[in-house]
């Protein structure tokens, strides 16, 4: 559970500091692609380690800093790096951070990550739209929720909505996007070659180490759900993937201006927000 005062500290913090919502879209950004937040205009950015209670991020590649400002004309939150379930040693480690959002008012959640493909035909640098996950960490963010707002629906979890509008902006600006199932596996060390393998048996097309929890966390506060999955390599054992964190952070690194401009591109058609910010 998100404990209340920690909360109550963290968006009173926020809001003094001129982070009040609403906003169209909260977005997270995966290993290499925190950059989309320098294209942010009237920027506020505020460290995690300033926003009391907040997770800090370990991990080369997430900055961890928040910022709000607006991104084609509409006003979003960029939280520059997540909190993975293997530095927490929890599953819910972005509870708090996405709770946060849905208080300020964020109307739908942008994830995006860096993956390994199972697909030779979505190679390094391919873009793609989530269009479900498998779980198979054996870990889940609601363990411990007592209501029953825990048994939450994951059908359609990756919005079909969110995913039109993904591939019209695609479609607009040039670039490629495939859809594809993720695989979420625990980490932090990279998957097997059989661990791939059976990936691929169960109907996957990517594996990584986050955003599934995300995902379910969003889908438990009632937010509306896109992701974005930079493939940074092949997976283990495809086309002879052999993946390593620096790969990751480089590829990720040269594929970002392609995802700023699609992010840019699919926030431009979504509409201005109209709900008013949690209290």
């Amino acid at each position: 559970m998100t404990a209340e005062p920690l909360l109550a500290g963290a968006l009173a913090c926020l809001r003094q500091g001129g982070f009040e919502g609403p906003y169209a879209s909260a977005i997270v950004t995966g290993t290499g692609l925190g950059g989309l937040a320098s294209c942010l205009e009237e920027r506020i950015g505020i460290a995690y380690a300033d926003i009391p209670g907040f997770p800090r991020s370990g991990v080369s590649g997430h900055t961890g800093s928040l910022f709000r400002g607006r991104l084609a004309g509409r006003p979003v939150l960029v939280f520059e790096g997540r909190i993975h379930a293997y530095e927490a040693g929890d599953a819910a480690a972005m509870r708090l951070p996405l709770t946060i959002a849905h208080q300020l008012g964020a109307e739908t959640l942008l994830l995006t990550n860096s993956s390994g493909s199972l697909r030779p035909e979505a190679g390094p640098g391919s873009l793609v739209a989530l269009s479900d996950h498998i779980n198979l960490s054996g870990l889940n963010p609601l363990i411990g929720e007592p209501s029953d707002a825990r048994f939450v629906p994951m059908t359609d979890s990756y919005d079909p909505g969110l995913r039109a509008l993904l591939h019209e902006a695609a479609a607009a600006t040039g670039i490629s996007l495939h859809d594809g199932i993720y695989a979420w596996f625990s980490g932090p060390s990279f998957e097997t070659p059989a661990e791939v393998r059976m990936a691929g048996r169960l109907g996957a097309d990517l594996v990584g180490m986050s955003t599934v929890p995300e995902t379910i966390l969003a889908r438990f506060l009632g937010l509306r759900v896109a992701a974005l999955s930079v493939v940074t390599n092949h997976a283990a054992g495809i086309a002879g993937g052999d993946p390593h964190h620096a790969e990751t952070k480089a590829v990720a690194a040269r594929a970002a201006d392609d995802l700023a401009r699609l992010v840019t591109a699919f926030l431009s058609r979504l509409p201005l927000p109209s709900s008013t910010p949690g209290s």
